[in-house]
């Protein structure tokens, strides 16, 4: 149940908990009857063909994207239909972070004030308080001597490694990637799959979409194949890539595994 300002959090209940979510575009149903739930320390992965919903599902996590119909709770806060949530969303967005296809950096300000500038204005941090955590994050990330660099200047890998670092600062609960290595060249992905390994060992609560198989079997406690607004088939990755249940979840895999 969603939890109200009196009730203390529970640390060991969900954080993500969908109910029979349904999503529309016009007349297009995006997102139908979506249950999930994901818990603390957790690796969710999602993966399926581009349209199948999966960037959607996530951005409705964070109230990017209204959803029509169904129970959506994030972090003990409940986000009702048709965007009628403004006071839980509020709550959310301090307590998720969000890793997008293109990084949205702000371009004229440099890396540093990338990071401080949300802690200090939405947490309230004092400059310093913020910049410690931002040279202490960007330390983390690998990229600790780019401080004083605008967005401009680094490869693509690099600024998706200050994106990461910026959502961290916010101190969230969970973590939402959005295909983060889609927008980069091939020898740049490795390295922002680094960074995410590491904070899934970290134990991390993570919400992935991504094309990486790779990546999926090997960091992810649970796969997830979407197809056509529909969770088709979920499990522990070995279990969905070496024996996939769903014929639609086959056909994919033997597709993309292909490559």
């Amino acid at each position: 149940m969603p939890s109200t300002d009196t009730q203390p959090r529970d640390d060991n209940a969900p954080i993500v908990e969908m109910d029979g979510l349904n999503k529309y575009f016009g007349s297009l149903h995006v997102l139908q009857n979506i249950d999930l739930t994901v818990t603390p320390g957790e690796v969710v992965v999602i993966i399926g063909a581009s349209g199948s919903g999966k960037s959607t599902l996530i951005r409705c996590v964070n109230g990017l994207e209204e959803f029509q119909s169904g129970q959506l709770v994030v972090d003990g806060n409940e986000l009702l239909p048709k965007g009628k949530s403004r006071h839980a969303l509020h709550t959310i967005r301090k307590e998720v972070g969000m890793v997008f296809q293109q990084f949205n950096l702000f371009p004229h300000r440099r890396v540093l004030e990338n990071v401080t500038l949300a802690p200090r204005k939405v947490r309230g941090l004092s400059e310093d308080k913020a910049r410690e955590t931002a040279e202490r994050l960007l330390d983390r990330v690998g990229i600790g001597d780019q401080a004083g660099k605008f967005p401009s200047q680094l490869s693509g890998g690099q600024q998706q490694r200050v994106a990461i670092a910026r959502a961290l600062a916010m101190e969230p609960r969970l973590m939402l990637f959005d295909e983060p290595t889609s927008a980069l060249d091939p020898e740049m992905i490795g390295e922002v799959l680094d960074v995410m390994r590491e904070l899934a060992r970290e134990g991390m609560t993570m919400l992935v979409v991504t094309h990486e198989m790779g990546f999926a079997r090997e960091v992810a406690d649970r796969v997830i194949y979407i197809h056509g607004g529909q969770i088709v088939e979920q499990g522990d990755p070995k279990s969905v890539f070496d024996n996939p249940q769903s014929e639609r979840t086959q056909s994919f895999l033997s597709r993309v595994l292909q490559h």
